[in-house]
């Protein structure tokens, strides 16, 4: 078996972010990104919002791995003059990694393909500013970050030649950051339309421990395309309440939808 594989005055918030996740990248999570304006009231004020994420992505260490996370969500977020937003998220996240345990050898044979753990505790920090050149039309920037807080955990049985083994198999220390420019246009009755480009770059440990020598090791895995697009839907719908549905796609398409609150 190979064991290489997957798994704010509006600029200075924004750069405050920046430099935040740049120096303790660490200490932050995932999820959508949202319209580039703000649902804050223009006076300012609070929002929240429930959220869901179904999200691919393909990380490689040598061999390239397919990782799936589900992820569910509640977001607590702050922004004013229609320009600027500071959010946190906290949520839990279960995850796959396909054909991991499939064995390369043939005197090896395993009782799984695939790894699996659910629901672990993430957060998120993020930032975005928003420049409106029309009443219809506007630009934004965003930064967001990632951490999972804990080690995702998972073991496979099976035979090396003759002899019986277990291993265990920990993702750790899974990050993000992700940053990007956002196009939107309002509609009528208030739907925002967006869209755009962003760039994104993950990293996580991975131990791996087992009977057999050879599989017994300590590595990194990162995800293979740092570039993608991304667009969205924000919709009203009553006495405060929004939908926004959302797609990504990098080198796998990711998409979600959440339900946010206006105070």
């Amino acid at each position: 078996m190979r064991r290489k594989f997957l798994i704010i005055n509006f600029p200075i918030i924004a750069l405050m972010a920046l430099l935040m996740l740049t120096i303790n990248p660490r200490a932050f999570a995932a999820g959508l990104f949202g319209p580039p304006q703000t649902v804050s009231r223009e006076t300012g004020g609070l929002n929240t919002a429930i959220g869901y994420r179904y999200h691919e992505d393909t990380y490689k260490n040598g061999t390239d791995h397919i990782v799936r996370l589900n992820e569910i969500y509640s977001q607590a977020a702050y922004g004013a003059k229609n320009i600027w937003e500071i959010y946190a998220r906290i949520g839990i996240a279960n995850m796959k990694i396909f054909d991991v345990f499939t064995s390369t050898d043939t005197p090896t044979v395993t009782d799984k393909k695939d790894f699996e753990e659910n629901w672990k505790f993430f957060g998120t920090l993020g930032a975005k500013a928003f420049y409106p050149m029309h009443k219809t039309f506007g630009i934004g920037v965003f930064v967001q970050g990632s951490y999972y807080f804990r080690d995702f955990t998972d073991e496979v049985s099976g035979v090396s030649g003759s002899m019986p083994f277990m291993a265990e198999l920990q993702v750790k220390n899974l990050w993000d950051v992700s940053g990007g420019v956002g196009f939107q246009v309002t509609l009528p009755r208030g739907i925002k339309l967006y869209a755009g480009p962003y760039v994104y770059y993950s990293e996580a440990d991975v131990s791996l421990t087992s009977g057999v020598a050879n599989w017994t090791g300590d590595f990194s895995i990162k995800n293979k395309s740092i570039v993608g697009g991304f667009t969205g839907l924000d919709i009203p719908l009553a006495k405060g309440f929004r939908l926004n549905v959302e797609g990504q796609f990098s080198d796998r398409f990711s998409a979600g939808a959440a339900i946010s609150y206006t105070y």
